[in-house]
């Protein structure tokens, strides 16, 4: 019902249900923390006694005017709420066939695709979970690596069409790297627009790169027509030198100091709008804090970077013995950020970003992301997946642009996939900030996209606490 912590000089209480966020002194944290007592029907001079012993200081008067504060909030809804949502919402079971009502999964048509136009790069990744970018291309020569621009209008097409009522589309340009198929990239926005005119809806394109094609053209076309810049950058140089090397007879090269300039030129013509760096952290560069640092001191200021996710036994993946070095990381980045704020130099770290008065509908909080109902990938070749980091792995190949959606199995277990199918997710003080996780991680992690990524949600719920004590100074 409650999550309570102590970080930064705050006693911070967090009501799960509700979403209430308390900040309060020493003696209230402590009455909180026991006031299972009085919910279990114990009388208030059980509780008084033990507070008692506990702040010599304080009196019974001062406990009790506590007490009634606190069956203020719970009169109010905001302390020690019950979680009702899986009624109001239509939950009913465990089992995937029975989770969602037929009226929740109506109301999820498909407003997002991936478009991996390219699965080929121009750079090898260490830690890429693609095979280097080119999926499984490697290992079928056959594979269509480049997306038509006949493919692309399909894709428009299937988007719109099976987005119903849905205004607002959104299309990701992924690879592999995009810019290796850059005219068709502009080829099927130019699509688009015309598409947009005649069905009254409106489509915001995202573009992720890794910056080695950027250019004066690409430029000036992604600053008119794309709305949302993803540009990977590790870091300091050492760090993006170390995983991320250009493709080609110089295997030891890195490509820090080409993308970087042009990353630069890219986010300043934008006026720091409208992008963010995205980067990644391996055990390789456990001090990443220093990584997020050196990329705000260059100035860009919509930061994220995100801890690779392994296979198993990959020495570059974290293991549950990292985790404290991982928590001090994070804490350390907080405190930082909120120094740089009080001196003007601000920047937002993805993770901390927390809209506490008008973040996600209850539906996305249970649900997630939409991968596999609402959001879903696209191959070169056409076929559909539930998402980017699902591709090539044939037992998540759902259909493909032609037929549609074949496998409504696959789709249905998706559309089950929530707070309430996992059952590490359903007494958990997270699980309305983190939907669930990713069902990429958890199935690889576990088997089961109902399963969870046990590293990855310890982490996850470092950073929620950080993120909420950033609010309240």
């Amino acid at each position: 019902m409650i999550h309570c912590y102590k970080h930064c000089g705050y006693n911070i209480v967090l009501d799960i249900a509700s979403g209430s966020i308390h900040s309060v002194d020493a003696v209230t944290y402590d009455v909180i923390l026991s006031y299972e007592l009085i919910l279990d029907g114990k009388k208030p001079e059980v509780l008084i006694n033990r507070i008692i012993e506990k702040h010599p200081n304080v009196t019974e008067q001062d406990i009790r005017a506590i007490i009634i504060d606190i069956e203020m909030l719970r009169n109010r809804g905001k302390l020690f709420t019950t979680d009702d949502y899986s009624v109001s919402v239509g939950v009913t079971a465990l089992s995937p066939s029975d989770m969602w009502s037929p009226a929740i999964k109506e109301q999820a048509p498909l407003t997002a695709l991936c478009l991996n136009v390219s699965h080929v790069c121009n750079m090898t990744c260490a830690y890429c979970f693609a095979g280097k970018g080119e999926y499984s291309a490697g290992e079928n020569s056959n594979e269509t690596k480049l997306m038509t621009l006949e493919t692309g209008k399909q894709a428009i097409d299937f988007l719109v069409r099976s987005s119903g009522t849905k205004r607002n589309l959104d299309i990701d340009f992924f690879g592999g790297e995009p810019l290796l198929n850059w005219e068709v990239v502009k080829e099927i926005v130019a699509y688009a627009r015309e598409i947009e005119k005649k069905v009254d809806k409106r489509i915001r394109f995202t573009l992720t790169t890794n910056g080695l094609l950027i250019d004066d053209e690409v430029i000036s076309f992604v600053n008119k027509e794309i709305y949302n810049v993803v540009l990977s950058l590790d870091g300091r140089p050492e760090t993006h030198d170390a995983m991320r090397k250009i493709n080609g007879d110089n295997e030891n090269k890195g490509s820090y100091s080409e993308v970087l300039p042009k990353i630069k030129k890219l986010v300043e013509t934008r006026r720091h709008k409208g992008y963010y760096i995205r980067g990644t952290f391996t055990r390789e560069n456990m001090d990443f804090t220093q990584d997020i640092l050196h990329l705000a001191d260059l100035g860009f200021t919509e930061l994220s970077l995100e801890p690779a996710v392994t296979k198993r036994g990959d020495s570059l993946g974290f293991t549950k013995q990292d985790l404290p070095e991982l928590f001090r990381q994070y804490d350390m980045l907080a405190v930082e950020m909120l120094r740089r704020k009080s001196l003007d130099r601000g920047f937002n770290f993805y993770h901390y970003m927390l809209d506490l008065n008008d973040g996600p509908c209850i539906h996305k909080r249970i649900a997630g992301c939409g991968v596999g109902t609402e959001y879903l990938a696209v191959t070169p070749s056409g076929e559909l997946y539930p998402c980017h980091q699902f591709v090539g792995n044939k037992r998540f190949l759902m259909g493909n642009l032609k037929s549609g959606i074949l496998n409504k199995k696959l789709h249905d277990e998706f559309a089950a996939c929530n707070i309430y199918s996992r059952s590490e997710c359903k007494n958990c003080w997270a699980r309305y900030y983190c939907s669930g996780g990713c069902a990429a991680n958890a199935y690889y992690a576990s088997g089961s996209i109902n399963g969870i990524y046990d590293i990855g949600c310890e982490v996850l719920k470092r950073r929620i606490e950080n993120a909420i004590m950033m609010q309240l100074v």
